[in-house]
């Protein structure tokens, strides 16, 4: 509802009242000949006073809704005000946008002032009392004729003063709902001060609230540390009391240990000048074990010197025969060999007369070598007699020592052996004595560092048993002799060993690359020469003492007659490359012996390969296998005969590589 004063909505509605009236005259009334001068005057006049009432009023918006109206619906009684409370709004109040009703009643409403009235109120001035009972339907009297227009203005005269009368009460009471409103707004001001003052006080409480809160907060967490404290505080005099009894017994203790440290530093001074006896004993001693050192320094040299005097006195160039067993167990009858002297070896064979005028005739062949094994000889005792000469590589000298024989003779075992410890041949055996020995002279000072090697000479052509490459990629080898008159294999591989496990997985691994084939005289024959040299470098901080040497071992590939062996195509070429390397290596121990001054070491890749063993510089032992079995007397005889020109070699005095 529109915010505007009740004097003001009555005087609105009462000018729409006074156009509706005129309206109702001309329409509803038709004028009569007798009245028509006089209704104008009256008129007028009443509309004057009504125009007085209306001033400073648009009546406009009334007009409008006039003419807005809908249909005319059924007249309703008009509502009353009952004190400053409106009628319920399901009952009495119409819609805002409407001020008059068609159905002849007008409204008049009391909205609240601004800021004023709470409540909806609403002043209701009934349009029955300006209407003539025709038109408002409720009239009490009687009916006036159509023709009596005077008392109608008469009656409407009345209604108009009637409603005067209302209107001035209800001015008088807008006025005093007015100064209500004023004194409900200053109420309204003070309690709205009281409204903030309370708000404050509110939020200081709050503000005390949350403080009291912090304290009682603060106050319970002091509590709760005096709590702790009280405890803590019960807890250090139970401790106290304790460390008061112990003080006390470490008091007692103290005095007990000032006297024992009395006792102990009389001890202590006694004690010292023991150990100032001690330490001119240790000094002595240290000089003892310095000159000991220097005694074993000398007696290693002298060793060294009367080692290789002695192997000097047995020949720079030694031979060992072998004879290996039969497969059977048994003995053999042409092979005789001496029970009192083991350097001594015969063969025996009878032979039947050409002529045949006499009887078969036993023919003998007698030989001497520096050591003579049976059948019966073990793998380590034919190492203990050649472990003088390994040694003498640590010692800075050449060392060679290789298998000669024929096919099937032993010479792989001899070399070789087999897997088990006492079954070990040559090679595994030299390559643990080197590392045993090593490791026992470093404590007189002295590091040795190895290098490993392995091939195979092949139908005179060059072959690495350590590659691991693929087949179809080996590189090419030749033998080069450098400026120092080394001898080295190029694209060869040398592998730095330190124990003797990579040794032994370097020779095992050379057994599995390593050429063999079967014959009629062996089911694994070896079409080869393997070579096997250890690279050895030692020195001495200390005495400042250098050495070099190499130590070489061979196992020669057998030699075989074409009648027996049967070799055919690669065997057969095999057999003839095998029996050439082998033929020029006694024309080059023959040259030697006969000291020519030219040595054909490059007939051969054998012998250009062992230069540096078979020459005057080093120490050399060969072992000749024979085959104990009847058949094989002419390859044994020649085997033999080849040991004893070997034997009889005298190649000079070797000497050591030392700086």
């Amino acid at each position: 509802m529109p915010d505007r004063d009740v004097a003001g909505d009555v005087n609105v509605n009462a000018g729409a009242v006074f156009f509706f009236l005129i309206f109702c005259s001309d329409h509803i009334f038709p004028p009569q000949q007798n009245s028509v001068s006089r209704l104008p005057v009256m008129s007028s006049k009443r509309v004057l006073t009504a125009s007085n009432s209306l001033e400073n009023h648009d009546c406009q918006p009334a007009q409008k809704k006039m003419r807005k109206e809908p249909e005319p619906t059924k007249p309703k009684a008009a509502a009353t005000i009952i004190g400053n409370r409106r009628p319920p709004v399901a009952t009495t109040r119409a819609p805002a946008a409407k001020s008059v009703r068609v159905a002849g009643a007008a409204t008049v409403a009391a909205g609240p002032s601004r800021g004023e009235m709470t409540d909806n109120s609403r002043v209701c001035v009934s349009w029955d009392a300006f209407l003539p009972p025709s038109i408002s339907g409720g009239g009490g009297g009687t009916r006036r004729h159509a023709w009596d227009l005077k008392g109608k203005v008469s009656d409407m005269e009345g209604k108009i003063a009637n409603y005067q009368g209302k209107l001035k009460s209800a001015s008088l009471e807008n006025e005093q709902l007015k100064g209500s409103m004023a004194q409900k707004q200053l109420r309204a001001a003070e309690m709205e001060q009281e409204l903030q003052r309370l708000r404050a006080q509110l939020s200081d409480y709050e503000k005390n609230q949350q403080t009291l809160l912090a304290v009682q907060d603060e106050l319970e967490k002091t509590i709760s540390d005096k709590n702790t404290i009280q405890r803590d505080l019960a807890n250090l005099k139970a401790k106290f009391t304790v460390m008061e009894t112990l003080r006390e017994s470490q008091e007692v203790e103290l005095q007990t240990l000032k006297m024992k440290l009395s006792v102990q530093e009389s001890t202590v001074a006694r004690l010292q000048t023991s150990l100032r006896d001690s330490e001119e004993q240790v000094r002595s001693l240290m000089e003892t074990v310095a000159q000991q050192k220097d005694d074993i320094h000398a007696g290693e040299m002298e060793r060294r010197q009367l080692h290789n005097t002695i192997q000097e006195l047995k020949g720079n160039i030694r031979v060992f025969c072998r004879v290996r067993p039969l497969v059977d167990g048994g003995l053999s009858e042409h092979i005789q060999l001496s029970t009192n002297d083991n350097k001594m070896l015969a063969l025996a064979k009878t032979e039947e007369s050409h002529v045949g005028r006499a009887g078969d005739t036993q023919k003998s062949y007698n030989f001497s070598f520096d050591r003579v094994f049976g059948p019966k000889a073990s793998q380590q005792e034919v190492f203990d007699e050649i472990s003088l000469l390994v040694q003498s590589a640590l010692d800075g000298y050449n060392v060679c020592c290789f298998a000669y024989g024929q096919t099937g003779s032993g010479k792989t075992f001899t070399m070789e052996g087999d897997d088990t410890e006492e079954t070990m041949g040559v090679i595994p055996r030299a390559v643990q004595q080197m590392f045993k020995t090593a490791k026992r002279l470093e404590e007189q000072g002295w590091q040795f560092t190895f290098t490993a090697s392995f091939v195979e000479i092949y139908n005179e052509t060059l072959r690495d048993l350590l590659y691991t490459g693929k087949a179809n990629k080996r590189p090419e080898h030749e033998i080069r002799k450098l400026a120092n008159n080394d001898v080295t294999v190029t694209n060869l591989t040398y592998q730095k060993v330190c124990s003797e496990d990579q040794v032994l997985n370097l020779i095992a691994l050379a057994k599995q690359n390593r050429s063999t084939a079967q014959t009629n005289l062996n089911d694994r024959s070896s079409r080869s020469h393997s070579v096997f040299q250890l690279a050895i470098e030692g020195g001495n901080a200390g005495r400042d003492i250098n050495c070099k040497s190499t130590l070489c071992l061979v196992d020669l590939a057998g030699s075989e007659r074409m009648l027996k062996s049967q070799s055919q195509g690669e065997r057969f070429k095999e057999m003839t490359a095998i029996n050439s390397s082998l033929s020029n290596l006694g024309i080059v121990i023959t040259a030697l012996a006969n000291k020519e001054n030219y040595i054909p070491y490059r007939n051969s890749k054998l012998t250009y390969l062992l230069q540096g063993c078979l020459g005057g510089n080093s120490k050399t032992l060969m072992f000749v296998n024979i085959s104990p079995e009847p058949d094989s007397f002419g390859e044994t005889l020649n085997s033999l005969r080849f040991a004893s020109k070997v034997n009889d070699c005298v190649i000079g005095t070797a000497t050591a590589n030392r700086k």
